[in-house]
């Protein structure tokens, strides 16, 4: 994709020395969408919700203050941000004073929002604080264990869905087996999946075969998340879905896409699983 040329991601780059904001890339998510049909679907809800765990600045006297930072992106905004970008430009606040933790807050939720042209939500839990940080255990059933020969690791096969007669259902189901690569670099994303939904029940072990399809996928966190939102819906006829991804720590960061047919859906703040 042409616009792919426009980012830092898999090119050398200076770390700066303080906060500037024209670091940031913005990528349309039109682009990212593109590929994707999401006619006579309901609207997609939700949010990106970044983990931030390299970030430091200093104080007014110039002492270093140490912090991580959840970052909440409307899944409406007209763009994300690019990772690499995002990680430099985090990486200029070590170099920055700021008068109190709110100020580094603002200054990154101004700057965020500007890029992605919809208002993104900052919160910082201090080093004194990190007790806090809960490590859970994803909800549901596991699919992982089913006993299955995979239909093949190549582009995402929702063709291999199926879903079960009889009574509505609802239910949560997640997988550990998630894994897609960069389209950039190559690298493998690793990622918890959880599904929750309403409506036919889904066959266990044709979810399973369809995750596992995503093993040589190229996509960004955020559109496989998509994706898979997407295809449950289209394929498996459901009532109300619930899609997010827990994905494993890159360069400090760490990316959670929610997409959801209903409102009022958000990952709890300061949890992670345990591949995180």
């Amino acid at each position: 994709m042409e616009w792919q040329h426009d980012t830092l991601l898999g090119r050398p780059a200076d770390w700066p020395q303080t906060v500037d904001a024209r670091i940031l890339t913005a990528i349309a998510r039109a682009h990212t969408r593109a590929e994707l049909d999401f006619s006579a679907l309901p609207p997609m809800l939700g949010e990106d919700l970044w983990g931030c765990w390299e970030l430091s600045w200093l104080d007014a006297r110039g002492k270093p203050v140490q912090a991580v930072a959840e970052l909440r992106v409307p899944a409406a905004s007209p763009a994300l941000i690019e990772s690499k970008s995002l990680k430099l430009y985090l990486g200029g606040y070590a170099g920055t004073r700021f008068e109190s933790n709110a100020a580094v807050a603002a200054r990154i939720g101004a700057d965020l929002s500007a890029a992605v042209g919809a208002p993104v939500q900052v919160a910082l839990l201090p080093a004194a604080q990190w007790s806090q940080l809960s490590l859970q255990a994803a909800p549901g059933c596991c699919v992982d264990t089913l006993d299955l020969q995979p239909g093949g690791f190549g582009p995402p096969r929702p063709q291999c869905l199926r879903i079960e007669a009889g009574a509505e259902t609802r239910e949560t189901l997640h997988s550990m087996l998630l894994r897609s690569n960069c389209p950039v670099t190559g690298q493998p994303d690793w990622a918890t999946l959880v599904v929750d939904y309403s409506g036919p029940p889904i066959v266990h072990a044709t979810l399973l075969d369809y995750l596992l399809s995503y093993r040589q996928h190229s996509g960004f966190h955020e559109q496989c998340v998509e994706r898979i939102w997407l295809d449950l819906l289209r394929h498996c006829h459901c009532r109300k879905l619930t899609v997010y991804a827990r994905y494993t720590r890159r360069g400090g960061l760490d990316i959670n896409p929610l997409r959801s047919t209903h409102a009022q859906v958000s990952l709890p703040a300061w949890q992670r699983f345990a591949n995180q």
